[in-house]
């Protein structure tokens, strides 16, 4: 497992660095396989300090982030953040593998045999809406987005006829998502 730090409006230490490097290969090399490559991101604001940990795989990266007033603090939750999301990923993938023989299975990027297993993490969808898409542009479905209270906002784009979504972003401004094929 390769890690990399890096840091915004942070100083890092080489004392630092060290014991971070020590407890997340001690809390993740034994879930992720030997050829990951961790970045580890510090953010100072105000007086928190924010962890920033994305773990890329062949197939698949993994991101989680956590604020605490200690940085090492921060670390600690965010490796139990990737843990919960690993373990979520591989228990979804063997029940749909359980499902369907036709699955390809892609999980042999994890090694979470040896975490217990998590029926907990299965997906139960509560609750479906429908609702017709209107046309409108960006600027109009941020509007609607703030007027219903929501985070994000499904629409029609009016420019380019594709469903499009807007969201906000934790930096209070907004974002827009246009998928490709």
């Amino acid at each position: 497992m390769t890690i990399t730090f890096g840091g915004r409006n942070f100083k890092l230490t080489d004392d630092l660095m060290s014991k971070v490097e020590k407890k997340l290969l001690q809390r993740l090399s034994r879930v992720l396989p030997s050829n990951a490559a961790v970045h580890v991101i510090f953010n100072e604001i105000k007086q928190d300090i924010t962890a920033e940990v994305a773990v890329s795989l062949k197939s698949r990266t993994l991101r989680a982030q956590a604020a605490s007033k200690d940085a090492i603090a921060a670390v600690d939750a965010v490796s139990d953040a990737l843990e919960r999301q690993m373990v979520k990923f591989k228990t979804r993938s063997r029940d749909k593998k359980r499902k369907d023989n036709n699955y390809v299975d892609v999980t042999d990027d994890f090694i979470v045999d040896a975490l217990p297993e998590a029926d907990s993490y299965a997906v139960k969808i509560v609750k479906t809406k429908r609702f017709a898409l209107k046309p409108m542009d960006p600027e109009e479905a941020v509007m609607e987005m703030e007027l219903l209270g929501h985070g994000f906002y499904v629409f029609r784009n009016s420019v380019n006829d594709e469903v499009n979504v807007v969201y906000k972003r934790n930096d209070e401004s907004y974002g827009l998502i246009e998928p490709t094929f």
